[in-house]
């Protein structure tokens, strides 16, 4: 029986106050509106990002709300002036987006779509500034316009890549945010050639998935830098074969690094937003051909200097979003590496739980167990 045009009441994972466990409660998913899409979604995970907001370190707090925005669903309908999705297509729904008609999205160069970026304070759809959760009457706000720790959602059609029908949703879904902005940055951005060498600045998820770039690319060193040494056992399958601890050594680690490398990894890769970090990883490449490339986010009010010379002499600073990927171009095609065995997913997720202890999902990530924990939404 269609579901279409109507409204669906289904399970949430709904945050109502910063910090709290989340509560599973029947809420009402109204139908997608103009240039929307109403997803069901079966396999979601969990992000530092959810848990950043959830915790109310972001700038406007937003209560109460559905996080999640890692995921992979089927099109359950279509809203008006929708043309190139259709209901039981495969997706993963992303927390930026494509409009293809702005001009970043005109460019090769840019995947900072005006329309649909990032933007972590909205808590409801464009076309009308209205949420299409609700409880008791009561609306329930969007995040980062995917909302996937609910059982259906609606996203701008944007944010929705389609994929090939044949990947395992419950792989592919951590895809659609971290490991793509750390694989990205890699591959698209720092683009390190075969036999080079590269230092990776913090091995958490997105870090791990920037060493993973560097392993395909066929970078011949890999030096992992993190605070915590526990992390560098994990980090070995994903190509990382060198580790530096900067609590290690009584100089600053691009020294040590430069030492290590004859004056300069070629390519370095900052995943911590740490500024410390960031003037470590450009000040660790060398001179004459060396790229450093940012992808931590840091704090509202952070800055960092560096000598205007390590420009001169021919370091190049870069920053990226999400890997430079725009998301319905670029996702399928991620997608079918995944497919080709070019890159290897598996490894990223330690950890599976159904979406009725989703709260456990938060304790693996907060003690540091996970990498990625999947969240089952149909047990």
């Amino acid at each position: 029986m269609s579901t279409a045009g109507q409204v669906i009441k289904c399970r949430a994972a709904v945050a109502w106050e910063a910090g709290k466990p989340l509560s599973i409660e029947e809420v009402e998913v109204a139908p997608p509106q103009k240039e929307e899409v109403r997803l069901k979604i079966l396999f979601t995970s969990l992000c530092h990002t959810d848990v950043y907001f959830w915790e109310a370190k972001g700038q406007h707090p937003l209560f109460p709300r559905i996080y999640g925005h890692e995921a992979g669903g089927i099109v359950e309908s279509v809203g008006e002036g929708v043309t190139d999705l259709q209901p039981g297509d495969h997706v993963l729904p992303v927390f930026t987006g494509e409009c293809k008609e702005c001009r970043h999205c005109k460019s090769e160069e840019s995947n900072m779509c005006d329309l649909l970026r990032i933007n972590t304070d909205r808590g409801t759809m464009l076309s009308d500034g209205k949420s299409r959760f609700s409880k008791d009457g009561k609306p329930i706000y969007h995040f980062l316009g995917t909302s996937t720790f609910s059982e259906y959602t609606v996203c701008h059609v944007g944010s929705v890549a389609k994929i090939n029908p044949a990947a395992p949703l419950e792989k592919v879904c951590v895809l659609s945010c971290g490991i793509c902005t750390g694989f990205g940055a890699t591959v698209n951005v720092a683009k390190p050639k075969k036999g080079s060498s590269v230092a990776i600045f913090g091995l958490g998820a997105v870090g791990l998935a920037a060493a993973e770039g560097a392993r395909v690319s066929g970078a011949a060193r890999i030096i992992g830098v993190d605070l915590n040494p526990n992390r560098f056992e994990e980090a070995k399958k994903f190509g990382v074969n060198e580790f530096v601890n900067p609590k290690d050594h009584n100089k600053p680690v691009q020294e040590v690094i430069a030492e290590m490398t004859d004056g300069g990894v070629d390519r370095s890769v900052e995943c911590t937003g740490s500024v410390q970090a960031m003037i470590s990883a450009f000040e660790c490449v060398h001179d004459g051909w060396g790229v450093a490339v940012l992808v931590g986010v840091p704090s509202k009010d952070d800055a960092f200097k560096t000598h205007p010379v390590n420009f001169l002499n021919e370091r190049t600073l870069k920053g990226t979003f999400y890997g430079n990927y725009k998301p319905k171009s670029d996702l399928p095609g991620v997608v079918e590496m995944y497919m080709n065995k070019e890159l290897e997913v598996d490894k990223f997720i330690t950890h599976s739980v159904p979406f009725a202890e989703i709260n456990k999902a938060f304790d693996l990530m907060l003690s540091g167990q996970s990498i990625r924990c999947i969240i089952r939404m149909e047990d």
